[in-house]
C-alpha cells in the first residue's frame, strides 16, 4: 500500500504546449474545444461527475503515472502544468508505468493497470495505492480495463506467457487448451467484493473467456487491447482493428473492421454511447475517432487529431479526447 503526494509543475509548460498550435494542413475537426493543456502525453480519461480525470506518464520519467483532475464547471481551458496533480511513485523496481484507467461507478475509486505489465492497482479516495490484482500475462495499456453496468471490472489480458514465466501455467478451467499451447487473449469479469483479500491472483481465477471457444470462436484469435460493455455483452478490439462481440452465452463473433491504421492499432479506447453505438479512439498514430453501429457500420466522427488515445463521454453526449501528441485534452460536441 503506497500513500501518494501532490506535485505542482511550473517549468514544463512551454515544452508541452509547443506542439499544441500545429495541425495537419487540412485543419482540426469542426467543433473542437480545448479543455486542458500542459499535460505530458495524456493517455487515458475518466469522468467522475463534473470532474475529468486524466492519466499521464509524467514529464520526467520518475513516476509510474500522474493523475490530473479538471473541474469542467470552471473556466476552460485550464493549463494543467500549473495545477496540482497526484504523482504515483514506483512501488518497487518491477513496477511498470500505468497505462489504463477505469472508475468504479459505485465507490468512485480508480483502477489502474500497468502498461505491458501484469498488475492492477486500486487508488482509494484518500489516495492510497493498493495492489488489487496480479497474475496477468500482459496488460496492453489503453482500454484494457472497464466497468460493466453491474459494477464488475472487465479485464482483457493480451496474453504472452513468456512475459511472465514465473507465473502459474494459466487460470483454471483451461486445462484442455494447454496441449495446444493456447496464447490467445483472456477476458476476466471480476466482482468487487471487499471480503475477497487483495491482491487477487488472477492466475487462479477462471476467465470469462475462452470457454467453449473451439465451437464458437475463430481458430486463431488476434490480440485484444480494449474492452467495453454493451448491455450484457462485451466488445473487444484487436490490434488489427477488428471489433468482436462476446455474447452473454460465450459466443465470440466478428462485429466490424476499422479502417487500416499505420501498422497495428495500439493505446485505443472504446466507450458505449446511450444508444448502444460504440465510439472508438484510433489510438497511437491513428488520428481518428470512429462510431460503430450495431450492424457493424463504421463512420468517422473526427479526424486530423494528434494521437487520440483515451476518450470519455458525458451525459450530454460531449466526447472528451486525450490528444496525446499535443499534450492536451479536447472536447467534441455532439
Amino acid at each position: 500500500m503506497v500513500r501518494l503526494g501532490l506535485g505542482v509543475s511550473a517549468g514544463a509548460a512551454a515544452l508541452l504546449l509547443a506542439g499544441a498550435a500545429a495541425f495537419p494542413s487540412n485543419g482540426p475537426p469542426a467543433g473542437l474545444e480545448v479543455v486542458a493543456t500542459g499535460v505530458p502525453r495524456p493517455l487515458q480519461l475518466a469522468l467522475d461527475g463534473q470532474t475529468l480525470i486524466v492519466l499521464s506518464p509524467g514529464a520526467r520519467g520518475d513516476t509510474a503515472g500522474e493523475l490530473y483532475r479538471v473541474d469542467l464547471r470552471g473556466e476552460l481551458p485550464v493549463d494543467l502544468s500549473r495545477q496540482p496533480r497526484v504523482r504515483i511513485p514506483f512501488a518497487d523496481p518491477r513496477m511498470a508505468t500505468l497505462g489504463s484507467l477505469a472508475l468504479d461507478p459505485r465507490t468512485r475509486e480508480l483502477f489502474l493497470g500497468e502498461e505491458n505489465g501484469t498488475r492492477i492497482y486500486r487508488l482509494t479516495l484518500d489516495e492510497r495505492l493498493v495492489l488489487h490484482a496480479t497474475g496477468l500475462h500482459r496488460l496492453a495499456g489503453g482500454g484494457a480495463l472497464a466497468f460493466d453496468e453491474a459494477g464488475r471490472l472487465l479485464v482483457v489480458d493480451y496474453t504472452e506467457p513468456t512475459v511472465a514465466p514465473g507465473e502459474d501455467r494459466g487460470p483454471p478451467g483451461l486445462e484442455a487448451l494447454r496441449e495446444d499451447d493456447y496464447r490467445g487473449p483472456l477476458v476476466f469479469r471480476l466482482t468487487l467484493d471487499r471480503e475477497i483479500p487483495e491482491p487477487r491472483h488472477l492466475e487462479r481465477v477462471p476467465p470469462l473467456f475462452p470457454r467453449g471457444w473451439r465451437a464458437k470462436g475463430p481458430a486463431l484469435l488476434p490480440r485484444m487491447i480494449s474492452v467495453a460493455p454493451v448491455g450484457k455483452d462485451i466488445v473487444l478490439l484487436a490490434t488489427t482493428g477488428e471489433l468482436f462481440r462476446l455474447t452473454a452465452d460465450g459466443a465470440l463473433v466478428s462485429l466490424a473492421w476499422l479502417p487500416p491504421g499505420h501498422g497495428q492499432y495500439s493505446r485505443t479506447h472504446v466507450v458505449t454511447a446511450p444508444d448502444g453505438t460504440l465510439l472508438v479512439s484510433g489510438g497511437f498514430h491513428v488520428g481518428r475517432i470512429f462510431r460503430v453501429r450495431g450492424d457493424g457500420t463504421v463512420s468517422t466522427v473526427a479526424s486530423n487529431l494528434g494521437d487520440p488515445e483515451g476518450i470519455a463521454l458525458d451525459t450530454d453526449g460531449a466526447l472528451y479526447v486525450a490528444e496525446s501528441s499535443f499534450h492536451r485534452v479536447v472536447r467534441l460536441r455532439p
